[in-house]
């Protein structure tokens, strides 16, 4: 865990400095990003009462690896080392936590999002128990991170800051091509990283009449 601990943080430097080379003195609200997340994070996973709706879990599951990329950038800022971040974290994996009850997952991300406003800080404990609940080990953590991280840097490099970026191609959002193409590649392979940048690109290319 430790190594994966540490490549992430550093995939998540790189990208916060594409975007900003001194992006740790900006000063960057990381914990609104993080509540903002978790409200989309329930409109994916259903809580409407006055209306029929069916989980859609992987894109739940990103909402999770998108509140990771700013806990991490929330755990650079704080100069934290990548050995007591994985001691932390694979405590608060250890322990019990309920599974199977929407409720409970509601509500857990519901105290979550409070610690978050309370604190302005990430509260990693609260999102182990958030993977927990809705299954999302730490090995797929670190491949959808991976992932989306090659995504966040390809919208970078195709206008994501001055708004000519294109969101959704053919009808679709970015994320879900992003879920598609990464199940047709190898996570474990060297190359995944590359690969998925490639197709990115070329269904971008493709994609008539995106949608900013």
């Amino acid at each position: 865990m430790r190594d994966r601990i540490a490549t992430m943080l550093a995939l998540q430097d790189a990208v916060n400095t594409q975007v900003h080379p001194e992006w740790r003195g900006q000063g960057n609200p990381w914990y609104r990003a993080i509540w903002v997340e978790c409200a989309e994070l329930l409109d994916h996973y259903g809580w409407k009462w006055w209306k029929g709706q069916q989980p859609d879990l992987d894109q739940v599951r990103l909402e999770l690896v998108d509140i990771w990329h700013f806990g991490l950038s929330t755990l650079l800022e704080r100069d934290l080392a990548a050995d007591g971040i994985a001691a932390e974290f694979a405590a608060a994996l250890a322990e019990p936590a309920p599974r199977g009850d929407p409720e409970v997952f509601r509500g857990a991300v519901e105290q979550f999002a409070a610690r978050t406003l309370v604190a302005r800080d990430f509260d990693l404990p609260g999102f182990a128990v958030l993977m927990q609940v809705i299954d999302l080990g730490f090995d797929d953590l670190y491949r959808r991170y991976v992932g989306k991280n090659v995504l966040n840097r390809f919208r970078q490099d195709h206008g994501y800051q001055d708004g000519s970026y294109r969101k959704h191609w053919h009808g679709r959002e970015d994320n879900a091509w992003l879920v598609e193409l990464s199940d047709a590649l190898d996570p474990e392979s060297n190359s995944f990283a590359r690969d998925l940048y490639a197709a990115l690109r070329t269904r971008y290319a493709v994609a008539p009449g995106a949608e900013a």
